[in-house]
């Protein structure tokens, strides 16, 4: 079940948001490299119950890659995740908070239609 966003925005007003396969998902960019799990539990916790608190860790060095994906059972509380986090500074640093599943507008193709026959030149002495 998919809801189309409202805002005022007009770079978001067309963007429909897709629930994954449990919950809302939100993105969150530009984290410090030092952000720990538990200071994301302490933001995000705000908002709602986390479900689930997906932090990328660079294999060489450890630290954060700068992003997390956090989920949430309720789209109202992922809303406000967003709404209360977009933009804010957190550990140093602004984040960037949004839904990390968005359709298209509708009717809009998802890639570029396949060519029909060869595409390419045929090799030498081919058949």
């Amino acid at each position: 079940m998919t809801d189309v966003e409202m805002n005022s925005d007009p770079s978001r007003r067309s963007r429909v948001f897709e629930q994954a396969v449990e919950g809302w998902i939100i993105i969150v960019t530009g984290l410090n490299e030092e952000t720990t799990e538990e200071d994301l539990q302490d933001l995000f916790g705000e908002f709602g119950e986390i479900k689930n608190l997906s932090m990328a860790l660079n294999r060489r060095t450890g630290y954060v890659m700068g992003y997390a994906l956090i989920e949430y059972a309720l789209r109202d509380e992922a809303a406000a995740a967003i709404k209360g986090t977009n933009g804010t500074t957190f550990l140093e640093k602004t984040i960037t908070s949004d839904y990390a599943f968005a359709k298209g507008p509708a009717g809009a193709r998802r890639s570029a239609p396949r060519a029909r026959g060869r595409d390419r030149s045929q090799s030498p002495g081919g058949r």
